[in-house]
């Protein structure tokens, strides 16, 4: 029994492919970094902190300082958030303010809770 040489090709394209497919797989990140902070979980625990400190402040505050208060505060966790700027903070208030209409500014945020 003879192959044929596009038998031999399809072969080694078979053989190449499979090789190829498990290169790009093995690479592939298979679980979550410990300092990963866009997971759902650092999501909520961001948000957390970002409504205790409105609350703490009474919702007087504007984004920079809102900022400067969630990176003092002792329960913000500077590992796992390292990544953590001004642009992240308004990422996060604009999220909320899709999840709750009601509220469109920080002291709005303030009256929700407070109610």
């Amino acid at each position: 029994m003879e192959i044929d040489t596009s038998t031999w090709m399809l072969i080694f394209f078979v053989i190449s492919l499979v090789a190829s497919i498990w290169k790009i797989w093995a690479f592939l990140p298979n679980k979550a970094l410990a300092d990963d902070d866009k997971t759902e979980e650092s999501q909520k625990e961001l948000l957390r902190v970002m409504l205790k400190v409105i609350k703490e402040h009474q919702g007087k505050l504007d984004e920079k300082e809102l900022f400067l208060q969630i990176t003092e505060d002792e329960s913000f966790d500077s590992k796992l958030f390292w990544r953590f700027n001004l642009n992240r903070l308004k990422q996060l208030l604009n999220a909320y303010y899709i999840e709750n209409p009601q509220s469109t500014t920080i002291e709005e945020i303030y009256e929700n809770l407070k109610a």
